[in-house]
């Protein structure tokens, strides 16, 4: 990216991303920032649209009944207490582990049950990961936002299967793809007449195990696509395969690039979060300890207020 005159007039060129060239005055650029992307709705509560930060929450992958519903009970309990939109998230079925001895979950049928059970006790939306097309049918039975994973962001027939189910889909960005490039994938879901989409930044391929963060992505895929950006800020913090048969991670720079997407206007945020993160049976090294939710989220809200 090139740019030119930091005063009354510059110019931002994009040498990799076809076709796009903005060329903005200090009027033109007040109006694109204020300019809100769509609001979707589920059930009450509103996403995106200048609507308050919603948080996506919850333990990597489904260890047991049990743990999810601690898990739960507490951040709804804490989002509650600061009046943040809450949604659950936990993984049945983790399909794109480092290793095949890693643990993925406790597999479809029974996943499905628990997230059913916890959705039951707690009355919190639910969001998950669906990782084939076979799986796409019976997690809209139970799920409210159904997600794709970042490696899969490509997948046409794959993206096209979600939309089709009219549920709120969640689109990983993927760590290879630019954040311009997101409106194409974003094309195939509206292609069947599903509108309800989410964007979710993780993080960008740093040469290996490594992962960076451009911050200029969120509100490059706000404007592009005029839908909601939500930031993963601990996915973000991840080093893959950096343990050689598992991922690493820093998750002490959760707190820090969390903070840098809600002031660069994020519409929400997604975190992985665990009671102990040292024993977590998935991605440990780069999920919240549940101790650290409460004042992070404090932050966050200030810092929304603010912007």
């Amino acid at each position: 990216m090139q740019a030119a005159g930091f005063h009354n007039r510059w110019i931002l060129d994009f040498d990799a991303m076809p076709g796009y060239k903005a060329v903005y005055t200090k009027e033109t650029v007040k109006s694109q920032v204020e300019k809100m992307t769509d609001t979707i709705m589920l059930n009450d509560i509103p996403i995106g649209g200048g609507s308050p930060l919603v948080v996506i929450a919850g333990p990597c992958v489904i260890e047991d009944l049990d743990t999810s519903l601690k898990a739960a009970e507490f951040l709804k309990n804490v989002t509650a207490k600061l009046n943040i939109p809450f949604i659950f998230k936990s993984s049945y079925d983790k399909a794109n582990r480092s290793s095949i001895h890693s643990y993925r979950g406790p597999g479809i049928d029974l996943g499905l049950d628990i997230l059913r059970r916890v959705k039951e006790n707690t009355g919190v939306p639910i969001l998950s990961d669906v990782h084939s097309e076979e799986q796409v049918e019976p997690a809209a039975q139970v799920l409210d936002i159904i997600q794709t994973p970042a490696f899969l962001c490509r997948q046409t027939d794959f993206i096209v299967a979600v939309a089709k189910t009219k549920k709120i889909i969640n689109i990983k960005k993927g760590q290879f793809l630019s954040p311009w490039d997101i409106s194409q994938v974003v094309e195939k879901a509206l292609s069947v007449g599903n509108d309800r989409i989410l964007i979710t930044e993780r993080g960008t391929m740093f040469g290996y195990n490594n992962l960076v963060v451009d911050f200029r992505g969120i509100e490059i895929m706000q404007k592009q696509t005029g839908k909601p950006v939500i930031f993963d800020a601990t996915h973000s913090v991840q080093l893959p395969g950096g343990q050689g048969t598992c991922s690493g991670g820093q998750r002490e720079f959760i707190p820090c690039l969390a903070r840098a997407a809600v002031a660069a206007g994020a519409d929400g945020i997604f975190m992985e979060v665990h009671e102990n993160p040292d024993k977590a049976l998935c991605d440990g090294p780069n999920s919240l300890p549940l101790s650290d939710v409460e004042p992070l989220l404090a932050k966050l809200v200030e810092i929304r207020a603010a912007i």
